[in-house]
């Protein structure tokens, strides 16, 4: 059993560490950072006082152009997102018999949670199209590139987002699943095992 974790590593995996974790936080980063900065600079009039006083160089157009491109790395880093997910959750083996804080089963939690990844990733491509028609034709000659039904729709797809993630942290906190540290120590190993492959 020990030599076939080697082999594979801990989780199952053909590699050590799980990717889909690691690319779900630069998915939330980047369309965070996204919607935050196209808010930012909606309100930038209101808010220009305080970034001459604090002696910061914005422009308004320079935050939506910030919004933007983050938007597009979400929406192109959302497709490997979604895949490695789809990848690992194929090669996961987690209990059958457990249930989650929100009374669902293990397969209706990876079930939900293969779901909402599609939903999510379809938004923010929706999103993003959105935003594209924004900025090159419908506002291409107004300050604000924006609508507020986009920001809306945007802190909307937040709330998403929080739940998809409640689902991940079930997988792995209450189901094991893709948790590295966890299989280690089920599987008898040595926890310092973790921390060799980490830093080797």
């Amino acid at each position: 059993m020990m030599r076939l974790l080697a082999a594979i590593g801990a989780n199952g995996l053909p590699y050590h560490l799980p990717i889909h974790p690691n690319l779900v936080h630069l998915t939330l980063g980047l369309f965070i950072v996204a919607i935050a900065f196209d808010l930012v600079a909606v309100l930038f009039p209101l808010e220009k006082p305080v970034f001459k006083f604090l002696a910061i160089p914005a422009t308004r157009s320079g935050l939506f152009d910030v919004g933007w491109y983050n938007l597009v790395a979400a929406a192109v880093i959302t497709f490997f997102t979604v895949a490695a997910g789809f990848y690992e959750i194929l090669l996961a083996d987690p209990p059958m018999d457990g249930i989650s804080p929100w009374g669902l089963g293990t397969m209706d939690t990876l079930i939900w949670h293969g779901l909402g990844g599609v939903l999510i990733l379809g938004l923010i491509v929706g999103m993003t199209v959105w935003r594209g028609f924004q900025r090159y034709i419908w506002r291409q000659d107004r300050g604000q590139q924006v609508q507020w039904s986009y920001l809306l729709a945007g802190l909307a797809i937040f709330v998403l987002m929080f739940l998809q993630g409640t689902l991940g942290a079930h997988l792995g906190g209450d189901f094991g699943v893709h948790v590295s540290a966890d299989r280690i120590l089920q599987a008898g190993q040595d926890p310092n095992v973790l921390l060799n492959v980490l830093f080797r």
